[in-house]
């Protein structure tokens, strides 16, 4: 099978420049490029039907170039999801057990010597709020002007 690939890619470069070169031989219908090579080059190589043979031979060239592009396509594609030899015998070989690391012990750690609660704090009996005491009230003499502060209510 590996063989197949290189053999298929040097048939699949030749089909490629042989047709290139019949596509140039080809005698167009306004002898342009095919007059380029000499007019009755191809008449005297082909025989006087040689637009037709050309033209057959095109075909069948062009069916091969397709059928061989094909097939690479194809065996490119399964050689890409098929496994290689190295990598069939790592996938088989014994895989490797870990050993556990050893569980460190933890060492002695001085204990911290016993802290001391505090005493609970008595709460403070409630005070006695004073009642409110009356202000007296004060004549305010009338002034000539408005008042710029009103005045205080309790």
């Amino acid at each position: 099978m590996s063989i197949l690939l290189p053999i298929l890619i040097t048939l699949h470069i030749l089909v490629s420049l042989l047709m290139v070169f019949v596509v140039l031989m080809q005698r167009p219908r306004s002898e342009g490029l095919g007059a380029a090579f000499g007019g009755g080059l191809t008449d005297n190589v082909f025989g006087s039907q040689t637009t037709n043979v050309l033209a057959k031979f095109t075909t069948w060239l062009a069916i091969a170039f397709f059928a061989i592009t094909l097939l690479l396509s194809i065996l490119t594609a399964k050689f890409a999801n098929s496994k290689t030899e190295i990598q069939k015998k790592l996938l088989s070989a014994p895989v490797p057990q870990a050993t556990p690391a050893p569980v460190a012990t933890p060492s002695p750690v001085a204990t911290p010597a016993p802290v001391a609660t505090p005493a609970p704090v008595a709460t403070p009996a409630p005070v006695a709020t004073p009642a409110p005491v009356a202000t007296p009230e004060v004549a305010v003499p009338a002034s000539a002007g408005p008042d710029p502060l009103p005045p205080a209510q309790n």
